[in-house]
């Protein structure tokens, strides 16, 4: 994530469609999301979703 923040304060910003963020700790995945997008990423968070297997274990299968 430093290197995204600083390619963006350099005015140099990566040219990414989305970036995934995908945590099992919500807090921590909102704040990564927030810094980004105030970067102007494109950001969407999967956070303590089934879908990534963090509550269940589902993806992992």
């Amino acid at each position: 994530m430093e290197i995204l923040e600083q390619a963006a304060f350099e005015k140099c910003p990566f040219g990414m469609g989305v970036i995934n963020v995908h945590s099992s700790n919500p807090g921590g995945a909102a704040k990564i999301a927030q810094v980004l997008r105030h970067w102007g990423y494109r950001v969407q968070v999967a956070s303590g979703s089934t879908d990534v297997g963090y509550l269940d274990g589902s993806a992992m299968s």
